[in-house]
């Protein structure tokens, strides 16, 4: 699966306790759109996994985001 970012992107994911916090801008959010609709369309199990090294701002939360039938 292809990842499409944006330019100029920026988020940050954060957990506290049962909560988990997306901050983006809007390049961001834009980017999260077009990912999770390319997600759609793919088979089941496939997924995309975020974390500070790849996508996200320093001290984010890892995230997997997978799609299920």
């Amino acid at each position: 699966m292809e990842i499409e970012w944006v330019d100029g992107f920026k988020i940050r994911i954060s957990s506290d306790h049962d909560q988990v916090l997306i901050s983006a801008n809007r390049e961001g959010l834009l980017s999260l759109a077009k990912q999770l609709a390319s997600l759609a369309d793919h088979t089941p199990g496939t997924h995309i996994h975020y974390d500070e090294y790849n996508s996200l701002e320093e001290g984010s939360t890892e995230l997997i985001i997978e799609k299920t039938t």
